[in-house]
């Protein structure tokens, strides 16, 4: 699946040119097997004229192309190009900020785990070990997994600590793509989703659902519709005033109470409580499952005295 990936700069054109019924029909047509343009206006009981202006349009936004193949002489055959058109409506800052640190970890890169099933890691093209086996989550090539999934438990993940001997951290931010986890899928499935920075507990979250029944936009394709598809992109947010979900305050934790410092490493760890209200299990997506191109990424900004 070719997926078209636009900002909200420049998609204006691209929307321009599918806001026709005549030329999304075009592209409903193209998007079964080629045709040329006699065939398209036959199809769409449009005159000639009017079938080609409308794949010209289409033409020169890029979502179909036009090639010459010998038949009866040679004719112009035209082909879809796109099968999926992204936008992104938020626009984002390409600077790179002075003293912040991102890293961005695997989600099968985990150093501590307890589970309960239903649980599973699956990698691009089949599962990892067994499914709702425990014991999979220790193979070797966990590291590739790019959906992880549990009922109870907790995954716990260690980033390198780079912040620079005498500086002092300002902020540290989390994002991670997550939801609940229920048999196959559920929308309505309510889990109440711990985060936990350096051993504190920093919040919890209830993911409404476990979302599948139409494809994520990157979840390959010989995973089922019918199991999970993707999740919601969260972002936390620890500073000096607390800790914020998507920027609503969740708690009182402050970055002071991290102790950022005094290990070589920060720890976050996503898990169920025991005594949750709605335990409704977890799913984790690495950067080809799901909705968005990202696995686990950690910002950090710090304050270097010396400056």
């Amino acid at each position: 699946m070719k997926d078209l990936n636009l900002d909200i700069n420049n998609a204006l054109q691209v929307c321009k040119a599918i806001a026709n019924e005549h030329r999304l029909n075009i592209l409903r047509i193209l998007s079964k097997e080629p045709h040329n343009v006699n065939e398209l206006a036959e199809k769409l009981g449009l005159p000639f004229s009017t079938t080609a202006v409308n794949v010209k349009k289409l033409e020169d936004v890029g979502l179909i192309s036009t090639q010459l193949v010998p038949g009866r002489g040679t004719q112009k055959v035209n082909t879809k190009n796109i099968d999926r058109i992204i936008i992104d409506l938020f626009e984002e800052d390409t600077e790179i900020e002075k003293n912040t640190i991102t890293i961005e970890m695997p989600i099968g890169e985990f150093i501590d785990v307890s589970v309960e099933p239903s649980c599973g890691l699956v990698g691009l093209k089949d599962y990892i070990g067994m499914q709702d086996d425990p014991r999979s989550f220790y193979e070797t090539n966990r590291r590739k997994a790019e959906l992880l999934y549990f009922k109870n438990g907790y995954v716990e993940y260690r980033f390198p600590n780079r912040i620079p001997f005498g500086s002092t951290p300002s902020e540290i931010e989390f994002s991670a793509e997550i939801c609940s986890e229920a048999p196959y899928h559920k929308n309505d499935w309510p889990s109440d989703i711990t985060l936990w920075v350096n051993q504190q507990d920093i919040g919890t979250w209830t993911s409404p659902g476990d979302f599948g029944g139409e494809r994520g936009f990157h979840t390959p394709k010989w995973w089922s519709v019918n199991f999970t598809q993707f999740g919601l992109l969260k972002n936390w947010k620890i500073n000096d005033e607390g800790t914020f979900l998507d920027g609503v305050k969740l708690s009182d934790v402050k970055l002071k109470e991290l102790n950022i410092m005094d290990k070589p490493f920060i720890s976050l760890r996503f898990g169920i409580k025991e005594d949750a209200l709605n335990a409704g299990g977890l799913n984790i997506f690495g950067r080809e499952f799901g909705n968005y191109r990202q696995a686990i990424i950690m910002n950090v900004k710090y304050i270097n005295k010396n400056e």
